[in-house]
């Protein structure tokens, strides 16, 4: 279905492409010619490989949940993405996105944040390779994520507060957009999601692909088949993309867990595909909530890394393809799992994962009998806070 997209504009059928200042136009360009030389390149990706294994943990396990899968009747496999270094399934892709960099002899490098767990990610790998690292953050997550703000600085990176619109996620790409067009020729922007002008989703999607890869390998040797169903978060959409995208040309049922937010309040959710548009935001053409001038509108999600109006090009393809099912958990049900799956596994996941294990948890009478796999993106020390009700939000 999708395994020979984007095409060469870097379109996932309708949606996708490039909208940006043309001076970013020929770093684009640069970009994309650069990252296919790169994947041609033995001698990288045997560094990364090794890297992925024993500095990131790869290959992270597939673990059955005895006891959870006991309390809903549902057989539930998890990929514990959570145990990766650094704690989420960013490392994935900052760790190919920092040899990416060095392969272009780009010295500077910036990102956005929203959870904090891709700018932890990526201080980490700016340590690791010795380069400059710049961080754009929401006011409002600086605030709900400090344990991950103070490892960033602890790391190495500049934390640039921003203080315009929401103070969450979108601004925060907006500021390193604004950054990349000015300094663009020494600097290396290492988007964290799906989204962003081509080539930055297919580039991110194929970093965090392996997720999907190993999670096949890993059930036909426990199960000897494919699961039943898949369940991830879907933000701006990466660690869903990495674990969707090897089974885009199986049978297997796709479930993306957007954000609902407050269920009291249904006009604050992040249900960018159940209940958004097409439009174009942030460098190309993907659903988004907007109204119907076309200006983006406010969204809320206890869960930082879900606080986002739209969502990847290759997301919005697989919605109208109606390959992959999209679905919302509000804030309520989330923080519920949260406290289920530690109480029932000892496993503390992000609220992000939260998402994906409360939609299955509050609809366990369907899958009821069925064996499935849930990606647990990330671990939940970060919103400690919010899950303690220390952060009001």
């Amino acid at each position: 279905m999708s395994n020979m997209l984007p095409d060469m504009r870097g379109y996932f059928g309708e949606f996708g492409g490039r909208f940006v200042p043309e001076t970013l136009i020929n770093v684009l360009n640069e970009l994309e010619k650069s990252f296919d030389n790169f994947q041609k390149s033995d001698e990288v990706k045997t560094e990364l490989a090794d890297l992925l294994e024993n500095y990131a943990g790869r290959p992270t396990p597939l673990y059955f949940a005895k006891r959870l899968s006991e309390k809903t009747g549902v057989r539930i496999y998890l990929k514990r993405e959570d145990l990766l270094h650094t704690g989420a399934h960013k490392l994935n892709n900052t760790l190919g996105q920092i040899m990416l960099a060095r392969f272009m002899n780009k010295k500077r490098i910036i990102a956005e944040t929203g959870a904090g767990q891709h700018g932890v990610a990526t201080a980490t790998v700016c340590a690791l390779m010795g380069l400059e690292c710049v961080v754009y953050m929401g006011a409002v997550d600086i605030a709900r994520q400090a344990t991950n703000v103070k490892r960033m600085k602890l790391l190495g990176a500049t934390v640039v507060p921003v203080t315009s619109g929401s103070q969450t996620l979108k601004d925060a790409v907006n500021e390193a957009l604004r950054d990349w067009v000015k300094s663009c020729q020494n600097t290396h922007y290492i988007l964290g999601s799906v989204t962003g002008p081509h080539p930055f989703p297919k580039i991110v999607r194929e970093f965090q692909k392996i997720i999907g890869e190993e999670t096949i390998r890993q059930f036909k040797l426990k199960e000897g088949r494919l699961p039943d169903a898949v369940f991830a978060c879907v933000g701006g959409g990466s660690n869903a993309a990495g674990m969707f995208y090897p089974f885009a040309e199986t049978d297997v049922p796709l479930y993306g867990v957007e954000a609902g937010g407050r269920s009291h309040n249904p006009g604050d959710h992040c249900e960018t595909l159940t209940q958004g548009s097409p439009g174009i935001f942030q460098g190309a053409r993907s659903y988004l909530i907007q109204d119907g001038y076309g200006q983006v509108l406010p969204v809320h999600s206890v869960s930082a890394g879900l606080d986002y109006p739209s969502v990847g090009p290759e997301h919005s393809f697989w919605k109208d393809a109606n390959r992959v099912t999209y679905v919302s958990c509000n804030d309520e049900d989330a923080l519920a799992a949260c406290d289920t799956l530690t109480k029932l596994e000892g496993i503390l996941p992000a609220l992000e994962s939260s998402h994906a294990v409360g939609y299955l948890l509050q609809n366990m009478s369907t899958f009821k009998g069925k064996t499935v796999v849930i990606n647990l993106s990330g671990r939940g020390d970060k919103d400690l806070g919010i899950i303690l009700g220390e952060v009001k939000l």
